[in-house]
């Protein structure tokens, strides 16, 4: 009878330690956790996530797992990640999904990056952007590939390194006692020379300013003696604008007039040349053309007008207004 009650006991015992073990089981998977949201994300590589991998949500704690993986039935290069979280977390539309691990040496999990605040909740059953994961693998691979790059610009660093030293070298050796001896001679020698002419300097700047005063009246009546000349040369414009046709005529009888002075003394020369004995008659003629002409020369420039309108004013006729 003892027997039979022990083993009673044993059994119960197991019965009881079975369904704990089974309820720590669930509650450790998240069966009896509430009701999930489910979602989607699409990773050109997975970084190893499996099934039951933890879900996370801005690093912190665990909110959920990973359902199902399978390859996406549209595109073949990409994976379909199915993964359920806790109903009422705050999952937004501009949410975005990526694989990380906590540690270098820890499992990879998925962790969801909060949306912004004014972004709305993102439904059930919705696809969220992903950030593509880059492996350990791919990391060693774009280090390998800056290698080389790396080493060249260690190399060009050294090189530069070493033009710096030999700069440096030089610079000490220009800055030797002797040259610093030198250069402190040569700034004494120019703070003397400073000392000694600094009052014939101020005289000189003195002078300068005083010039310059001086120049100001000067340049202010050349100024006006620039705008009368500018308003003379306008009047003279429109002068000759007014009587252009009689300069023109005035020119045309002035050619006129040199074109006989020339004939004259071509005609001058064939005399002189056939009536050699008429010479002193022609010199009187001529001195009498040149009078004439030099006449003519002095009542331009004494009188200039009279190219421009007659001299002599036109004979006044009876009953006509004057």
């Amino acid at each position: 009878m003892g027997t039979k009650s022990e083993q009673a006991m044993v059994g119960l015992f197991v019965l009881i330690a079975g369904a704990v073990l089974v309820a720590t089981v669930f509650v450790l998977s998240g069966a009896f956790g509430g009701s999930a949201s489910s979602y989607r994300a699409y990773f050109p590589f997975a970084g190893g996530l499996e099934p039951g991998a933890t879900v996370r949500y801005a690093g912190g704690p665990k909110v959920g797992r990973v359902e199902k993986l399978q390859l996406d039935p549209k595109d073949a290069s990409r994976i379909e990640i199915s993964f359920s979280v806790k109903s009422g977390l705050p999952v937004k539309t501009d949410s975005h999904v990526k694989i990380m691990s906590l540690s270098p040496l820890g499992e990879n999990h998925l962790e969801i990056v909060p949306g912004s605040d004014k972004a709305a909740l993102a439904a059930a059953g919705s696809i969220l952007p992903s950030d593509s994961y880059v492996d350990f693998n791919a990391l060693t691979a774009r280090i390998n590939d800056i290698a080389p790059q790396a080493q060249l610009l260690l190399k060009t660093l050294n090189d530069r390194a070493t033009e710096l030293k030999v700069t440096v070298d030089r610079i000490n050796d220009l800055m030797g006692d002797q040259n610093r001896a030198n250069l402190a001679g040569t700034l004494a020698e120019t703070r003397g020379m400073l000392a000694e002419n600094r009052a014939p300097v101020k005289a000189t700047v003195q002078h300068l300013n005083s010039a310059t005063e001086k120049l100001e009246p000067l340049l202010q009546d050349l100024r006006k003696t620039s705008a009368q000349a500018h308003e003379t040369l306008s009047h003279v414009d429109s002068l000759i604008g007014e009587n252009r046709a009689d300069v023109r005529q005035s020119v045309v009888e002035l050619r006129k007039s040199l074109t006989t002075i020339t004939d004259l003394t071509d005609r001058l020369d064939q005399t002189l040349d056939v009536n050699s004995e008429n010479i002193d008659e022609l010199l009187e003629n001529l001195r009498h053309v040149s009078q004439n002409l030099k006449e003519f020369t002095n009542t331009i420039k004494t009188r200039p007008y009279t190219l421009i309108r007659s001299s002599t004013p036109r004979e006044h006729k009876t009953g006509e207004p004057r």
